[in-house]
């Protein structure tokens, strides 16, 4: 994903990865933060609850946002690859200003819309202006590289991070989430270190990364967002043989940045 715009000339939309855990009631700042991005009062969103095997999380989401304040929200509850081929799904998501896909298990999100219709309808909107947001699984699931699983820790191993093919909404990023509570620096610097072309930015709970068409990340929760810069990493040993020796990394750059904090991923620079 680079900045500006698609081949049609129309301007890509946001992608907001949520760390999980958000607010829905209470203080639902990054939920009516999309909510407006989507068009506040004639906003259309799809929510996507695949990743979750509960049968209430799609319709709790659809009464979050019509109560705050969007015209119409839908859910396409795929359960199956075959549900991805329906062209009354796709046609919803023709018509939708935003797309929300909820926490729960990545893999299977993955597993189950991974390369179909549904996939390439996603993208294809988004780079005509399209907003997608999603939480924790919903999040994870966004770049080209997935952080499919792993272990918690604060030193990176070889064999501490999974990675799998994700949605392809970005190429430069990779994504943690439930960052801080269930610590997992390690698990993203061995992220990193394995696809060094890749910013990690790791997600505290109820914290959303708003990401422009110019790859501007705006911090926006109760939160923190850690980034890892790989821009000047001089070493690390994935070669190792033993996968469960610690990786030496040096030359890494870290940020934390909270609520109100940006991050310019095309420059590497990090804004109060």
């Amino acid at each position: 994903m680079s900045a500006g715009q698609s081949s049609k000339g129309t301007t890509r939309g946001y992608v907001v990865p949520i760390g999980g855990g958000e607010s829905r009631r209470r203080n639902p700042t990054i939920l009516r933060r999309f909510v407006e991005i989507c068009g506040d009062s004639a906003a259309h969103i799809a929510v996507i609850p695949t990743a979750s095997k509960r049968a209430d999380t799609g319709p709790r989401y659809e009464r979050v946002f019509r109560d705050l304040g969007a015209e119409t929200a839908t859910v396409l509850p795929f359960k199956s690859r075959s549900e991805c081929y329906d062209e009354r799904n796709l046609a919803v998501l023709e018509e939708v200003s935003g797309v929300f896909m909820t926490g729960g298990n990545q893999v299977r999100l993955s597993s189950i819309i991974g390369d179909t219709p549904v996939a390439t309808r996603i993208r294809t909107r988004h780079l005509e202006g399209l907003h997608v947001a999603g939480t924790s699984a919903g999040a994870a699931i966004m770049p080209e590289h997935m952080i499919a699983g792993g272990e918690s820790g604060s030193i990176p191993r070889v064999d501490m991070v999974e990675m799998a093919h994700g949605l392809g909404l970005t190429d430069r990023l990779v994504i943690d989430q439930h960052f801080r509570q269930r610590e997992r620096l390690g698990r993203l610097l061995a992220a990193v270190a394995a696809n060094p072309t890749a910013v990690g930015i790791g997600l505290d709970e109820d914290t959303g990364a708003f990401i422009d068409a110019n790859d501007l990340i705006e911090v926006v929760g109760s939160g923190g967002v850690t980034v890892v810069d790989p821009t000047d990493m001089e070493h690390a040993n994935l070669d190792d043989e033993d996968d469960d020796a610690p990786i030496s990394l040096i030359g890494l750059r870290l940020h934390f940045l909270i609520e109100g904090g940006a991050y310019d991923i095309t420059t590497r620079t990090p804004y109060l």
